[in-house]
């Protein structure tokens, strides 16, 4: 019975990981596309000019796929040492997920000063050689989520030393039309429209957080099952 139990706990535990790591690939699969295709699009951040969506799909779809890899190898061979590498891995995610999490809400303020600052910062690379992609970047928010700057559509004043804004600010587009009167503009704030997104999308949010960490427990409790019925094996025939 205890041996029927461990088999289907080990075809658990494979199945569990290769579906982490097909998940893994197709991760890293639209990260490259993306890299390859939307080069152009780039981060909104000056201080962070790698943090591309790009660039952040390559890499969790990579770890994703190496943990997974790990996974389902170590319980096909009953190893140890890959059953352990699984484990640790896995355990550290889950507790910098939750580190994070708890940042965040012990600093809210302090992280909506320092990103509206950062922000701002990146509207002054707007437009100029080599940021193209924080130029499309910042275009596609604006023109998305109707919105004009980071707290003001006056922030882009500031770029351009004058009463001017971008034309994705525009209520309808045409060329040189942030040249033309403010009340033609989009003037609310990017950064508290994509927080409002944020907000009410929460529900969803949670529930996606709700699953990954599950799925983490889940494979933190079969691996270390594995690895522990592996352990007693081994003594059992030493």
């Amino acid at each position: 019975m205890a041996e029927g139990c461990m088999r289907a706990l080990r075809y658990a535990m494979v199945f569990f990981n290769l579906l982490f790591w097909l998940g893994g690939c197709g991760i890293l699969g639209v990260g490259v596309w993306l890299s390859v295709t939307q080069g152009n699009f780039a981060t909104l951040s000056s201080s962070l000019p790698s943090l591309s969506a790009a660039n952040v799909l390559i890499a969790v779809g990579t770890i994703i796929m190496v943990i997974g890899c790990l996974g389902c190898v170590g319980a096909v061979k009953e190893s140890r040492p890959l059953l352990l590498s699984f484990f640790i891995l896995l355990l550290v995610i889950f507790l910098l997920e939750i580190l994070s999490i708890i940042l965040c809400f012990a600093y809210q303020n302090q992280i909506d000063q320092y990103a509206q600052s950062d922000l701002k910062k990146g509207l002054q690379l707007f437009g100029t050689e080599g940021n193209i992609g924080l130029t499309n970047a910042w275009s596609i928010v604006q023109t998305d989520f109707r919105c004009c700057g980071v707290t003001n559509h006056t922030d882009w004043f500031e770029v351009y030393n004058a009463t001017r804004v971008p034309d994705s600010c525009c209520l309808e587009y045409s060329d040189n039309c942030g040249l033309e009167n403010p009340g033609t503009w989009w003037t609310a704030p990017c950064y508290e429209r994509v927080k409002g997104w944020l907000q009410e999308n929460l529900v969803a949010l949670w529930i996606f957080a709700l699953c990954t960490a599950l799925t983490q427990i889940l494979g933190l409790v079969f691996s270390m099952t594995l690895f522990c019925q592996a352990v007693k094996v081994e003594t059992f025939y030493a």
